[in-house]
């Protein structure tokens, strides 16, 4: 059964070999995240589970019965009721609707848990995958935005209506 969990410290080394292994397949759709992520990974995870206490940001991840890491599902920049949505799901796990499914309980957790009304998420146009989980989970596109070099699109979803049905 696949699960979504609260980031927490024990989950710094599955995380890292999740990054490490999915390295190359993420950075076809978004930017590399660096060198310095994997060598300064434990600092960041620890800053992380900081700014996560402090109620900054949400940090999620989707596990397999084993506990392996299948994605991530984040709510970052919390203000004002809304938060940015991000997620990445592991090469492996592509294709099967892990994502739609993720970001569909992500949803629930920011009106029940979180108490948020409004999520926000960008996506580079040529990311054809992530621009349909959006679409197929409720979020609008607002406009387009430049990722660096890269043309995307910001999208909005409502949640003021409370938890959102099934989809």
């Amino acid at each position: 059964m696949t699960s979504i969990s609260r980031l927490r410290a024990d989950h710094a080394e599955a995380v890292l070999a999740f990054e490490r292994e999915n390295r190359a397949y993420f950075a076809a759709s978004v930017p590399d995240r660096g060198d310095d992520y994997f060598a300064e990974f434990a600092v960041r995870h620890r800053a992380l589970l900081d700014e996560q206490e402090a109620g900054l940001h949400h940090f999620h991840l989707v596990e397999d019965d084993d506990g392996r890491v299948l994605g991530r599902i984040n709510l970052v920049g919390v203000r004002d009721g809304s938060a940015e949505l991000g997620y990445r799901m592991a090469e492996k796990a592509a294709g099967r609707g892990l994502a739609t499914w993720a970001v569909q309980r992500i949803r629930v957790l920011a009106v029940r848990d979180y108490g948020l009304t409004a999520l926000r998420a960008e996506t580079t146009l040529d990311n054809t995958g992530s621009r349909a989980v959006l679409a197929r989970t409720g979020f609008e596109p607002v406009e387009d935005v430049m990722f660096g070099d890269r043309p995307g699109r910001r999208y909005v979803l409502d949640l003021s209506g409370g938890v959102p049905p099934a989809l």
